[in-house]
């Protein structure tokens, strides 16, 4: 007698990564902290009189892109 059962073709559901809403965090994530990040950046070019090397767009996208996979992997 043949067992095919240990031939069979493993199927596997592949599950795509939730892009979506991983997007959608980021942008709620990025429209919070635009704000402090203008108001930072502004302080420091006060504060130092020279415009620091990263913008408040950077500084607010840097700390999006860390802040939304720590949602993820919790």
């Amino acid at each position: 007698m043949t067992d095919f059962t240990t031939d069979a073709p493993v199927m596997r559901e592949r599950h795509a990564p939730p892009k979506r809403e991983y997007y959608a965090y980021f942008a709620l994530i990025f429209l919070a902290t635009l704000p402090l990040a203008f108001l930072t950046w502004m302080l420091t070019a006060a504060r130092r009189m020279e415009l620091p090397e990263k913008g408040p767009f950077a500084k607010a996208w840097t700390q999006a892109r860390i802040i939304t996979p720590h949602i993820f992997s919790a």
